[in-house]
């Protein structure tokens, strides 16, 4: 049975892995008949588990696929130093491998980079963009060295209190503290230097010519209280995109898909109705 043939939804999940020139990645395929592919890409030091409670809302209404970026969670991490573009070659093998033809892709933070990476290669295969957190460029050189610096010399969980102050609301942190604790658990144990491969990525990352010229549906979605890429940000990427639609998401960090998925699943169900009817 072909991976895009197998049962879904309901039942038991299988760990799914393939093989992508050389570098397994770690994924689940929920194929609905009919239904166009929603293609979920990761931020930066998570793994695809963030997206759960959007995917599981979502249902049958799409067909999702989920996975971790190389050097995050159950993903090999492949050659050291990687750019946004290989990334870009590992979503695009595995949209191959799984069959896929028409997708719309939800990026988050350093997943919208690869979102627009995969666009601006391969513009045939896109219906609609959802960019998540993220901008065209994203920090400076000199922040992206300080903190691949610090990483190295004292663990990812050294920055791990500052990052989750950027990534949640301190509603999220008084309320929701086994939700955070858990968050922390996954940034502290994902791979120091699969963490900092993708750190070299961002620095290098610069997507302002690309994302003037994308052509398809696009929604930005930014965080109210975001302390990574503010709402300014978001709103600055926005601008550079042709009828790109802008979209701020009250009472949420940098993962809304985390701390209010419900808000970002209705932006999500609206933006998929109205796209055009094209190949599923």
């Amino acid at each position: 049975m072909s991976p895009t043939q197998r049962p879904v939804r309901g039942g038991d999940f299988e760990v799914k892995f393939a093989d992508i020139g050389g570098v397994t990645l770690h994924f689940d395929h929920r194929p609905t008949a009919g239904a166009r592919h929603l293609v979920f890409i990761n931020s930066l030091g998570t793994d695809f588990r963030i997206w759960n409670a959007v995917t599981e809302a979502l249902g049958d209404d799409v067909s999702t696929l989920v996975y971790d970026k190389r050097g995050h969670g159950l993903s090999d991490l492949g050659a050291t130093p990687c750019s946004i573009e290989d990334h870009v070659d590992d979503l695009s093998g595995l949209i191959d491998h799984l069959g896929i033809v028409d997708v719309v892709l939800c990026g988050l933070s350093v997943g919208g980079l690869v979102a627009q990476g995969f666009y601006a290669r391969r513009p045939e295969m896109v219906s609609g963009m959802v960019l998540c957190d993220t901008a065209h460029r994203i920090g400076t050189r000199e922040s992206w060295n300080a903190r691949i610096a610090t990483i190295e010399k004292n663990g990812i969980g050294a920055i791990a209190d500052a990052v989750m102050k950027a990534w949640f609301t301190p509603a999220f942190h008084e309320r929701r503290a086994s939700e955070l604790a858990g968050c922390r658990n996954m940034l502290s144990r994902q791979s120091v230097a699969g963490y900092a491969a993708t750190c070299v990525a961002l620095r290098e990352a610069d997507y302002t010519a690309a994302a003037a010229s994308i052509a398809v549906p696009t929604l930005c979605v930014a965080g109210d209280r975001d302390g990574s890429t503010p709402p300014a940000l978001v709103r600055s990427l926005a601008d550079l995109i042709p009828g790109s639609r802008f979209e701020i998401i009250e009472g949420a960090g940098h993962i809304p898909c985390v701390e209010q998925p419900a808000a970002l699943v209705s932006l999500l169900r609206d933006f998929m109705a109205a796209l055009p009817s094209g190949n599923r």
